[in-house]
């Protein structure tokens, strides 16, 4: 290899079509990436490790190998072609090859913190003794496919802050259709999805900023459809969790209020439940005929309660006399 460029192409075979290659662009291909030296020998092949399916890059997303994104944004569709590049170029592929020989798999090798990485490597002897000792490497690229920007649904990493808010209302109304039609895992996952977001931009405000308190009450609607999908399944705690959230910016909140309440009946905290739904009586006398009928429920499950603690009792006292 030549001591002056840092990348050597060789086409192997001419493509079928040129696609510009710019910032946002997805590009699919298989590699093999081979070790350069006294002797040739392969490290990884794309078709063999971990989920033994192409290769997918988004171009100007700072990819750890960046050489990788030089490199496509020189071939066309349908073309093979080997690179040959320099050592100085490539220090970080074992890194990026032990995550792609892990995709997939339900066990991972170990963490690689900087003490165990000059200690016990990162667990393949081959990538370690790269580590150690660098040197050029040749990657044998076949590129299948180029999508635009605009050719592919974008994944939630790749939008803007102003994208990602304007998903937040999509997500809530995939979320009310799918409930509509009792599809509660579906609606919750895309309510979930939707408070990701919206937390994931209120990390960067400050607590007390408008644009903060903005999000938030975006948020709470979205967080009490999702306390409704987990009551459905029986998950009380969650939502007793997701209501007091709600409750701590809007203590009069009367969906939270009531979910609360019904989750504490499931849980067994009656003296919680009877306590906002008292307060939820108080705040619309509308629901009085609905509240009362929580209530007298609440007054019967005690009631059954108190009878079963009876006969347990009674059936201790029974062993107990029978054993002495």
């Amino acid at each position: 290899m030549s001591n002056t460029a840092p990348i050597v192409k060789n086409t192997i075979y001419a493509g079928q079509k040129y696609v510009p290659i710019t910032d946002g662009s997805k590009v699919h291909f298989h590699f093999q990436t081979w070790k350069l030296g006294k002797e040739r020998v392969l490290v990884d092949d794309s078709k063999k490790i971990g989920k033994r399916e192409p290769m997918v890059l988004v171009i100007g997303h700072k990819f750890k190998l960046e050489v990788w994104e030089n490199i496509v944004k020189k071939m066309a569709v349908g073309e093979v072609a080997s690179f040959q590049v320099k050592k100085e170029l490539v220090y970080s592929y074992p890194f990026v090859s032990k995550t792609l020989r892990e995709l997939g798999q339900e066990h991972h090798r170990k963490h690689t913190c900087t003490m165990t990485l000059h200690t016990e490597g990162i667990g393949y002897p081959d990538l370690d003794d790269l580590i150690n000792n660098p040197c050029d490497l040749e990657f044998i690229i076949e590129m299948l496919k180029v999508e635009t920007s605009n050719e592919y649904e974008k994944e939630l990493w790749q939008l803007s802050s102003e994208e990602r808010l304007k998903l937040v209302p999509e997500l809530k109304e995939k979320g009310n259709k799918l409930y509509a039609q009792k599809l509660y895992d579906e609606a919750e996952d895309a309510y979930r999805q939707a408070i990701a977001i919206c937390e994931q931009l209120m990390i960067r405000e400050r607590k007390c900023d408008e644009e903060w308190i903005g999000l938030n009450k975006i948020k709470l609607p979205i967080l009490l459809n999702f306390a409704q999908c987990k009551l459905i399944k029986g998950e009380y705690y969650d939502v007793i969790e997701h209501c007091n959230t709600v409750l701590e910016y809007d203590a009069d909140n009367e969906k939270a209020l009531y979910r609360r309440a019904k989750a504490n009946v499931g849980a067994w905290n009656p003296d919680a439940a009877e306590k906002d739904f008292k307060r939820l009586k108080t705040l619309n006398p509308d629901l009085t005929p609905t509240i009362d009928k929580e209530l007298e429920n609440i007054k019967q499950l005690r009631k059954e309660k108190s009878e079963k603690d009876k006969d347990a009792l009674k059936k201790l006292f029974v062993k107990d006399n029978e054993t002495t």
